[in-house]
């Protein structure tokens, strides 16, 4: 199994979009910066969406400017979420070198979150992958509700494994594979990407718990076993999704790190930076953040 994996911090972006509690820019700066000094260099900045629909992610552009003033971009590996063309533009105006796309593995949940059916929002993926491969921008795919659907129930495996190929072959350089409602379990997780893998290279592939059932780390964990070495994780656990009623925060990137260096695996991060900003956020957010990790510590 690799030594090494690579954790993709999202919780700047997927972590803060279903949060009450919105943090001004300077506040989102200091998360940022603290995260780099815990020795993140993969991670979402925000998202380039309707202000009037996810008002937290408004200061996206301004956030983008304090970064690139302060740290010297190119040994950093910021993205944007990106829904349509006019996102993109923002992207490429705001210096950005690569985005992610988002589709969903289930028509209702397609037609809730970006009102349209999955066909449609292929349709609208044509001129943005153009774009992008036109200006050298890196494209990140996210396939949401590939365990389980809110509205539908199960979800098939073919689907998923053939939208996730689409994916792939219209120029995405990896798919993560999401686990929007936090459902998944071990079987699941074994079955599917050993499915994916058939199809998409494992280096091509990436793995999106969320903890709602208190199953991400397990599945993690066993993605992992499966040759699967990308992650996605939001520091102290934060987030959810606006349109997956009951759906809880990603995996906590404190507790991923520490299941990791358990089995000598390096993430590149320091758990103790991280539960340090982690104890930072909680108040900024006027709640405990979820992690396990971050509660409790070290020994």
């Amino acid at each position: 199994m690799a030594k090494s994996v690579r954790i993709v911090e999202v919780g700047l972006r997927d972590g803060l979009q279903n949060e009450s509690t919105i943090l001004s820019v300077d506040q989102r700066m200091e998360l940022l910066s603290r995260l780099i000094e815990a020795g993140t260099k993969d991670f979402e900045i925000g998202a380039f969406v309707s202000p009037k629909w996810v008002p937290q992610m408004a200061v996206t552009s301004e956030l983008i400017q304090l970064f690139q003033k302060k740290y010297n971009s190119k040994k950093l590996k910021s993205s944007v979420l990106v829904p349509n063309m006019q996102g993109l533009k923002l992207a490429m105006d705001a210096g950005i070198s690569e985005v992610a796309i988002f589709a969903s593995s289930s028509e209702s949940f397609s037609q809730k979150n970006i009102n349209c059916s999955i066909a449609e929002s292929f349709e609208r993926f044509k001129p943005i992958m153009a774009m992008a491969k036109k200006q050298k921008i890196k494209v990140r795919g996210y396939l949401s509700v590939c365990f389980g659907c809110p509205y539908e129930g199960k979800v098939s495996e073919a689907k998923v494994v053939a939208l996730a190929k689409k994916m792939i072959q219209m120029g995405c350089y990896e798919v993560s594979i999401g686990d929007t409602i936090g459902v998944a379990n071990i079987g699941q997780v074994e079955s599917l990407f050993k499915k994916l893998k058939k199809v998409i290279p494992a280096k091509k592939l990436a793995g999106h718990f969320h903890d709602t059932r208190g199953q991400a780390l397990a599945n993690i964990l066993q993605a992992y076993k499966l040759g699967i070495t990308t992650f996605d994780s939001s520091l102290g656990g934060l987030g959810g999704c606006p349109y997956a009623k009951g759906a809880t925060g990603n995996v906590a990137t404190e507790d991923v790190v520490y299941m990791f260096q358990g089995l000598k695996v390096k993430t590149g991060l320091n758990l103790k930076k991280l539960i340090e900003t982690n104890r930072w956020l909680s108040p900024q957010m006027n709640h405990p953040l979820p992690s396990m990790v971050g509660k409790v510590g070290l020994l």
